[in-house]
């Protein structure tokens, strides 16, 4: 009977005794379990079966084999290595001999990695380039690697860029005056009425920590009218490349947004939807915004207008219209090659214990939350809409920023999670509710007074 114990006494004779036990298997899963206890390989260990196995025809078995083969630390191994790696077709078994040669850690590695860097596969060259970085002051291995920033594969450019061009690039960037975690007095508990591209030219680099908000509908209403659908996607892209550079190294920005019909002019002509979410997307991620996840806003069925009517009465096949009960909140993350724990550890302790997030956090990516609804602003955001996303993505006095103020959710929210808030917002009409339904202390500021705050007080604490 096959047990781990047995397993491991074979394994410590060192003389071929679970060679010899393999080969009695009759069975894939058997073999599977020798191979996956194996654990630790003593130094006299006879490793010569595992390379037998390299060449079986079931793919699990293959892929044990090497990665036990990277446990025994034998240069000797390379070439037999090397040979089954260009004889393989299975990616993942591929890829498990590549980590076996890295883990070697040995200089006679590089030649084999430096052909393996050629290819086809971005997950084989990511595994080689990990191997050779062991050996990253090399001058033959920087040769090799570096060239490799021109990539055809963003994943391998990333690796490259972080490893050999991140550091240069951060003494070239203009450095805000501010720690991370700060931001400055005056953009706190703030909201200026003007238009947002004309505000953000007096907004320092690097001072808010979290932007969220929901850009005026295309041409939906009297206050969000474009000449095209284009022009409505070049403001926002503008918009969202000033607020990348506002924002801190490695924060968030969480779009709102969900496809929009125009009506139809007449009966003779078809109305137009348009995917605001998704032609949005290519613009943002082009000025600096990495994509990181999808969040859908779901609706309840009775809180959204009736699309389907129509098609209940006759349900004829290519008439169908569902009722749009979902939003997309985007999420996505100012780029870096810094790892989330690096902004976390801006913080001190106190801060961070204050910021957890309590009990009862949402654990899928479909939000059910009702939404709200005003005379003056047709598209308000719930606050429970507002506190999970603040609650997820800001730390307490972080200063969170919305370009589109709306009737002020967003600031009111972040207030009373104890952060900060900047908001900026054309409409004078709005302005006045954010006044009248707000009861917190804010700086109402037109454009002529905020440019001199900028200007002249750009104290930080």
């Amino acid at each position: 009977m096959l047990t781990k114990e047995l397993i491991t006494e074979l394994k410590n004779n060192g003389n071929g005794d679970l060679g010899y036990l393999v080969d009695k298997q009759q069975d894939n899963q058997s073999i599977l379990f020798i191979l996956e206890n194996l654990g630790y390989i003593p130094k006299n260990f006879d490793g010569v079966f595992l390379f037998a196995l390299l060449s079986h025809h079931y793919h699990k078995i293959r892929l044990l084999a090497a990665k036990n083969i990277a446990k025994i630390n034998k240069v000797e191994y390379l070439e037999k290595l090397f040979q089954v790696f260009e004889n393989e077709q299975d990616t993942s078994v591929k890829r498990e001999i590549v980590s076996a040669i890295g883990r070697l850690r040995k200089v006679e590695n590089k030649s084999y990695l430096f052909k393996i860097l050629q290819d086809s596969d971005p997950k084989i060259v990511c595994q080689a380039i990990r191997g050779l970085l062991v050996f990253e002051k090399h001058q033959d291995v920087k040769e090799q690697l570096k060239p490799l920033i021109n990539h055809t594969n963003e994943m391998v450019r990333t690796v490259i860029y972080k490893e050999f061009f991140a550091e240069e690039d951060e003494k070239d960037k203009e450095k805000s005056s501010l720690a991370h975690h700060e931001t400055y007095d005056f953009l706190k508990n703030t909201v200026v009425n003007g238009d947002v591209l004309e505000v953000l030219k007096y907004v320092p680099n690097e001072s808010v920590h979290l932007t969220f908000t929901s850009p005026p509908y295309y041409n939906a209403r009297d206050y969000s009218i474009y000449p095209s659908y284009q022009a409505y996607l070049e403001f926002l892209e503008q918009v969202f490349k000033e607020t990348h550079r506002i924002t801190k190294e490695g924060r968030f920005l969480i779009v709102n947004t969900s496809p929009i019909i125009i009506p139809r002019v007449s009966r003779s002509h078809s109305s137009k939807r348009y995917p605001i979410p998704f032609d949005l997307h290519p613009y943002l991620v082009k000025n600096g915004w990495e994509f990181i996840d999808d969040i859908i806003w779901q609706k309840p069925d009775y809180s959204v207008k009736n699309r389907i009517g129509g098609f209940m009465q006759h349900r004829k096949p290519l008439m169908y219209k569902p009722n749009a009960v979902t939003e997309y909140l985007m999420v996505y993350r100012k780029e870096t090659s810094k790892l989330i724990d690096w902004n976390i550890r801006s913080y001190d302790k106190k801060t961070t214990k204050e910021s957890i997030v309590p009990e009862g956090y949402e654990r899928t990516n479909v939000w059910k939350i009702d939404p709200c609804f005003d005379k003056i602003h047709s598209a308000v955001f719930p606050v429970e809409l507002c506190k999970r996303v603040i609650q997820y993505y800001s730390f307490k006095n972080d200063l969170v920023f919305d370009p589109f103020g709306g009737s002020g959710t967003v600031g009111k929210t972040a207030k009373a999670l104890g952060r900060k808030f900047f908001l900026t917002e054309k409409d004078v009409n709005l302005l006045k509710r954010i006044s009248e339904k707000n009861s917190y202390d804010i700086i109402v500021s037109s454009l002529e007074t905020f440019k001199f705050a900028s200007k002249n007080g750009n104290n930080i604490s």
